[in-house]
């Protein structure tokens, strides 16, 4: 078959060309090396310097970790700041994903993600705003799957450099029962207090018992007895 399309592209080279096959490739890579020099003369210097410029790029530092933050400490690594590494978090676990910049940094498909905990958005592969976020309560079991899945992806091409520090909201509830705990400990307080003051009060009713003072009638009693 391919012996069949060799003799047919001969015969067709010689037919619209007049020149035998082996002359008409010669020709041709003449042709090939002619627009490679001239294009090269009148190339721009930044065309003949890009590739130098991208063998000279220098390599990404390596990961730093950056400990327990919290979600407003990790905005500050959202590739805005290019001296900045660019981190990204999902199920609470901080990733540094500087090496995918062309997909999560500024300009990129997933710039939206970075800076943040996006475990809800990536499990609904959503882009809106109320789904940026770590609460990943009320998603199903094929959104949780996928979650894992990316969970997995970051493990294997990420370095962990640190997660994100859980913050317990003071519900009403804890307020009151706080309030109610100190109402207790201030009335105890004062029960003792009032059972110290009792204690340390005298009986007013009772008798006294301080010693019997010798009246300074009685001697004078007994000398009118005398007389």
């Amino acid at each position: 078959m391919a012996l069949q399309l060799w003799e047919t592209l001969k015969e067709a080279i010689t037919a619209y060309t007049g020149l035998s096959p082996a002359t008409f490739f010669t020709l041709l890579a003449l042709v090939l090396a002619a627009y490679y020099v001239i294009s090269g003369l009148f190339a721009t210097p930044d065309q003949q310097q890009r590739p130098r410029s991208f063998e000279e790029m220098e390599p990404l530092p390596p990961p730093v970790q950056v400990g327990e933050i919290t979600e407003d400490d990790l905005k500050q690594y959202d590739g805005a700041d290019p001296k900045k590494p660019l981190l990204m978090a999902i199920k609470g676990q901080i990733y540094d994903v500087s090496q995918g910049r062309v997909f999560y940094g500024p300009g990129g498909p997933y710039a939206l993600f970075a800076g943040k905990d996006a475990s809800r958005a990536l499990a609904k592969m959503s882009f809106e705003d109320q789904d940026l976020t770590g609460d990943i309560s009320g998603l199903g079991p094929f959104e949780l799957e996928a979650l894992q899945d990316w969970e997995y992806k970051f493990m294997s091409k990420y370095v962990k450099v640190g997660t994100i520090k859980k913050t317990v909201p003071v519900t009403d509830e804890a307020a009151s029962n706080g309030e109610a705990s100190k109402t207790d400990r201030e009335a105890a307080s004062g029960g003792e207090a009032s059972k110290t003051d009792h204690e340390a009060k005298p009986a007013e009713d009772g008798p006294s018992e301080s010693p019997a003072v010798k009246s300074e009638e009685t001697p004078l009693v007994a000398d009118a007895k005398d007389d």
